[in-house]
């Protein structure tokens, strides 16, 4: 029994970076382990409008198919605002505001545990300062000086020796 949570789990983090991907904002995954007869996780992706919640289903499909991850029912074909796809234990939900707004949606998984989907970044090591800088030859350099010529060709060079011209001057009438 949990190796099947655990493989729901997978296809629940996986349809949430997909759609995150495809800028589904905000995703969020709910355990619905004792509160749903339905699934073990739900998957919520708020788009902005029908090409994207389109694009979104289309790409969370197929990349699942590509795991070998396969849809046993969809929901809302025909509908511009809302369509969930079942996984056996993992339902996605992918709508727009307006349907977020009046389901209120959020508020049916408010009991629920929210579950971490993100990748997270590795912890870089730490290192001493001057162990990175005796890594980082960038580090080491001054930052590069202009060469003459390409100076040379954006303002005349100065010749002490090169006289100014003289001022003219006006003779004053008396």
């Amino acid at each position: 029994m949990t190796d099947n949570r655990n493989s729901f789990r997978k296809i629940a983090v996986a349809a949430a970076r997909i759609g995150d991907a495809k800028k589904a904002s905000p995703v969020a995954v709910y355990d619905l382990a004792g509160t749903s007869p339905l699934a073990d996780y739900a998957v919520l992706l708020m788009v902005e409008s029908g090409p994207q919640l389109d694009a979104v289903e289309e790409d969370i499909l197929h990349k699942l198919k590509q795991e070998g991850v396969f849809c046993l029912h969809k929901d809302g074909m025909r509908s511009r605002s809302w369509k969930v796809l079942d996984y056996g234990g993992t339902l996605v939900h992918i709508y727009d505001t307006k349907a977020a707004e009046f389901y209120a949606i959020d508020k049916v998984y408010a009991g629920c545990k929210q579950v971490p989907w993100e990748e997270k970044p590795a912890p870089a090591p730490k290192k001493p300062a001057a162990r990175k800088a005796a890594r980082n030859p960038a580090a080491k350099k001054p930052a590069a000086k202009k060469s003459a010529v390409k100076n040379a060709a954006r303002k005349p060079a100065r010749n002490p020796a090169a006289k100014k011209p003289a001022a003219k001057k006006t003779a004053k009438k008396k």
